[in-house]
């Protein structure tokens, strides 16, 4: 039984020539429609954190009129059935969400290979410190407040939104933050071995890239799902990203991030959120690991942008690469536990700087979650078949979170049902710009070409309403909070 049940239990790694087979019914296609020239000449990805479609989305609109498949009640690990609890979307406490939640939320059938999304309750939550509402039973059994997340309600009402987005990954942020640059978290090209799990450094707190402290290590697991045999590394990886392709087209990239440092014992940037500072070839580090203390590397240096409120300036000022990564400062970016209301705020006005510039006629954003957070949803991940003889041959996808798609050319008012997983973004960004396959999550993934119409007229942008503007953001001197991950 439990060698059944761990044979699934791994990432997703895509071969090649791999088969895609949903065994939901709601796969994509496979198949690629690449927009027009000039169409598409930017692509912006805001990577928001950690909340789940049926926590995020209890969006009227979708659910009564678009028929979006969210739940307002889920199963528990004795068979009940639990209302969902309206919260607010800045909780006191925190989900776990870590490798060993997703195996206890998703409850392996090791008869079906499916998840059967029954263990919510037995995952840990942690409660700030002078919680009003933690402990108590049932936490992760949350619904946010739809008063607080209407302008993404906006925006998934008005463009397109996805209820078959997956995380590629079955963890927390790290993993993921290697996804959506590279889609895959393998410590090298052709490794067996992926991150499952945020690198730790010996007194437990978060610390990644390649320039942590030499006592960090990042958990591994093989392609059986297993983490027992395979000893911690240290957090520093080299394999070909989605930056490297662009590179080698001519096609520019940013990455923004929060750069400013949390104080001791913490060290560096906070690189649980910063994809290329554990890339070694992009970071460039200034020793050799694991005695570096900086990425000084060009490609990080003049890339990676410390400060991610810069994405409005750059928009301003006409600097928007083809391809930018969003990624929020914590107090920003809707994790529970460390977030206040300003998210949707924040995402809105990249959105609005975007959509009433220039760039608004040639541009497609991408708005997803890197994980989903702790909080229960419904719907099971899609096991994938791939090429057995390599990778083995049960593989399953993370939990669903929230995608919506804003751009001219999205489908408007649109709601997809098809199968998408980070892997698809990267998919579509390769199409988009001809590129070539990295071989990994975007090998078999859509590219979705569901979202788009080419061939509509180009819909005109209309500013999301937002508590908060651009302005607080850019004139906000409070320095970005740490990404307090498990």
């Amino acid at each position: 039984m439990m060698k059944l049940r761990a044979l699934v239990f791994a990432i997703l790694v895509l071969a090649i020539g791999g088969t895609l087979m949903s065994l939901n019914g709601c796969g994509g296609s496979s198949g690629t429609t690449t927009p027009p020239p000039g169409k598409i000449q930017h692509v912006v990805v805001i990577f928001q954190e950690n909340r789940s479609t049926d926590n995020l989305f209890q969006d009227p609109v979708l659910i009564n009129q678009r028929h979006a498949d969210i739940a307002q009640s889920g199963t528990d690990s004795h068979g009940n059935t639990i209302p969902l609890t309206k919260v607010s979307l800045a909780v006191d406490y925190d989900p776990s969400h870590g490798h060993d939640s997703f195996k206890k939320t998703c409850d392996l059938n090791a008869v079906t290979g499916q998840c059967q999304m029954d263990g919510a309750d037995l995952i840990t939550v942690t409660c700030n410190p002078g919680a009003t509402d933690c402990p108590a039973p049932d936490l992760a059994f949350g619904y946010v407040d739809p008063a607080d997340v209407q302008p993404y309600f906006q925006m998934a009402e008005q463009y397109t939104f996805a209820d078959r987005m997956f995380q590629t990954n079955q963890g927390p942020s790290m993993p993921a933050h290697q996804f959506i640059i590279s889609g895959t978290s393998a410590p090298s090209a052709g490794s067996s071995l992926f991150a499952s799990e945020n690198p730790q450094t010996h007194n437990l707190l978060p610390d990644a890239g390649c320039d942590a402290p030499p006592n960090a290590t990042v958990a591994l697991i093989d392609s059986t799902g297993s983490e027992t045999n395979n000893a911690p590394i240290y957090p520093c990886f080299d394999h070909p990203t989605l930056i490297d392709l662009l590179k080698a087209k001519g096609n520019t990239w940013r990455y923004y991030t929060p750069g400013t440092a949390p104080p001791p014992p913490l060290h560096g940037s906070p690189a649980i959120w910063n994809g290329p500072e554990a890339i070694s070839h992009l970071c460039g580090p200034n020793a050799t690991p694991p005695n570096a203390t900086a990425c000084v590397g060009t490609d990080y240096t003049n890339n990676v942008i410390l400060n991610q409120k810069q994405i409005l300036t750059d928009i301003a000022s006409n600097q928007l690469k083809d391809v930018s990564w969003v990624i929020p400062a914590g107090q920003d970016s809707d994790h529970a536990g460390v977030t206040g209301l300003t998210g949707p705020s924040w995402v809105a006005s990249v959105v609005n700087a975007i959509g009433n510039s220039p760039y608004w006629a040639n541009t497609a954003i991408f708005i997803t979650w890197d994980d989903w957070g702790g909080w229960y949803d419904h719907v099971p991940p899609t096991q994938v078949l791939v090429n057995c003889a390599q990778w083995g041959c049960g593989y399953v996808y993370g939990f669903r979170v929230p995608l919506i798609v804003v751009s001219p050319y999205a489908k408007a008012q649109n709601l997809s049902h098809a199968q998408h997983d980070f892997g698809s973004i990267l998919k579509f960004i390769e199409v988009t710009f001809s590129l070539p396959s990295l071989g990994y999550a975007d090998a078999a993934a859509d590219d979705l070409s569901d979202c788009f119409d080419y061939n509509q007229t180009p819909l005109q942008f209309q500013t999301i309403n937002a508590p908060l503007d651009a302005q607080h953001f850019l004139n906000d001197k409070t320095p970005p909070t740490d990404p307090d991950d498990d």
